[in-house]
């Protein structure tokens, strides 16, 4: 699969408005956002960060040296495409060092079944934003 984000703006431009969307939802945000974490996403092809602070309830761009991550997932931005569209296991991700995670990780794979129903609205956000031809990835 070729690089789907064109650079850094543009995954900026999918994710971060996707993440407020989840943090947002009645039925996710409350549940992601009790957990505690701070879940830090370093992507590269293009390079970003993005922070999931879940105690103070920001999304956070880019690279802060004041942010402590709790859990640090690192990770082509084309895989992380791949989970929130639900086409990728995360345990198996995780075997094959297709996403290297930093932290306790047991914290993390609780909020898998709280997020499941985030993959239906990852690709009704990409309709919505004109990139329906990225789902059938």
């Amino acid at each position: 699969m070729d690089q789907l984000f064109r650079d850094t703006n543009h995954l900026y431009e999918v994710l971060i408005p996707f993440y407020n969307n989840l943090k947002d939802d009645e039925v996710i945000g409350p549940k992601v956002l009790s957990s505690g974490l701070v879940i830090q996403f370093r992507y590269s092809e293009p390079d970003g960060v993005i922070t999931i602070d879940c105690p103070n309830e920001k999304i956070i761009q880019g690279d802060d040296d004041s942010i402590i991550p709790t859990v640090t997932m690192t990770m082509k931005a084309n895989i992380a495409h791949k989970f929130w569209l639900g086409k990728l296991n995360l345990m198996i991700a995780l075997t094959k060092r297709e996403i290297i995670a930093r932290g306790p990780i047991a914290s993390t794979m609780k909020l898998l079944p709280i997020i499941k129903g985030a993959y239906a609205m990852y690709a009704d956000y990409l309709k919505e934003i004109g990139m329906e031809e990225t789902i059938d990835v």
